[in-house]
């Protein structure tokens, strides 16, 4: 009897220490997805854009096949690696976030110059839908997976968990989470305007059918709007990494810099608006160092990088 007795307080022990890991994991999960809250919003905003110009039938499968691939992103490529460079190499996580960085600047840029030299409206109105639908998905798994390694990576320096195994599990939370929240919003935002529509035709009330009509008519503007907040976001979020990445290597002039311009434009408002303001010309400042940097990477890729690729891919 007394060894049943040991034993039943062995086991009440080991669920007692397992309750705690599972308390501690829900508790982390939701401080790293906290931290990690303005790469979600940047995430949100930037993917909508990849749907447009497809057929309404595809929509909802497009937004799925990048989902997907946004789950591989982080629970198969990322959460691994994020494990291995915490506990091997905390030296390589900056220079390689940086170099993300500068890929969303490059594509945040790149997006602005097309605009402005009139090529996407171009690209759309010609090819093979099946294969354009192919190269959007691929564009947009790419620059999934930068906002996903920053979203992890932020979410991995929240983490106080000592055990490997509990940050992994933490890492996985966050990550599933997060990529449920992103591309839900995603999905409601492409499929609004049909709900609009059926709320316009189908509507018992005056307001129900008033409500779908507004819906309709104003989604195309909301739409383009948001593509231009996620190309923003591209470039805030790039030129933030950089910045950032610059101060972990040891360069601080760029962020002290940036800071002393928030502090003093900040320095004018009243108390209550301080942070906010601060913060707006944070990411102003970083937005336009993201531009910038982007721009000036274009022509290194175009007349280096590519005809390289082109050169040592193989055939």
């Amino acid at each position: 009897m007394s060894g049943l007795l040991a034993l039943l307080d062995d086991v009440a022990a080991i669920a007692k220490v397992a309750a705690a890991s599972v308390d501690d994991v829900i508790g982390q999960s939701a401080k790293a997805g906290a931290k990690a809250a303005g790469a979600v919003i940047d995430d949100a905003a930037v993917s909508p854009k990849y749907v447009q110009g497809f057929a309404p039938a595809r929509e909802l499968p497009i937004v799925w096949k990048i989902a997907r691939g946004s789950f591989f992103n982080k629970l198969v490529i990322l959460l691994p690696i994020a494990l291995l460079l915490s506990a091997f190499a905390p030296w390589a996580i900056p220079p390689l976030l940086m170099l993300g960085g500068a890929y969303l600047c490059f594509e945040g840029a790149e997006k602005i110059l097309h605009a402005f030299q009139h090529k996407q409206a171009h690209s759309k109105a010609t090819g093979d839908p099946a294969h354009l639908e192919e190269q959007k998905v691929k564009g947009a798994i790419k620059t999934d997976f930068i906002l996903s390694a920053e979203i992890m990576t932020i979410s991995l320096a929240a983490i106080t968990a000592p055990s490997i195994w509990l940050q992994a599990a933490v890492l996985a939370i966050v990550g599933i989470g997060i990529t449920v929240v992103v591309y839900g919003a995603v999905a409601l935002i492409v499929k609004a305007d049909d709900l609009g529509l059926m709320m316009a035709n189908k509507g018992r009330l005056g307001i129900t059918r008033a409500l779908g009509h507004g819906i309709v008519k104003w989604m195309p503007t909301f739409l383009f709007v948001l593509t231009w907040v996620g190309t923003a976001a591209m470039l805030w979020v790039g030129g933030q990494i950089i910045v950032h990445g610059l101060g972990q290597l040891g360069w601080h002039a760029p962020e002290e810099v940036v800071h002393g311009w928030a502090v003093a434009v900040a320095h004018n408002v009243s108390d209550a608006y301080v942070a906010a303001v601060e913060w707006i010309v944070t990411a102003a400042c970083d937005g336009v160092l993201g531009l910038v940097l982007g721009l000036l990477i274009i022509p290194l890729v175009n007349f280096v990088i590519a005809p390289l690729y082109r050169v040592v891919r193989p055939a």
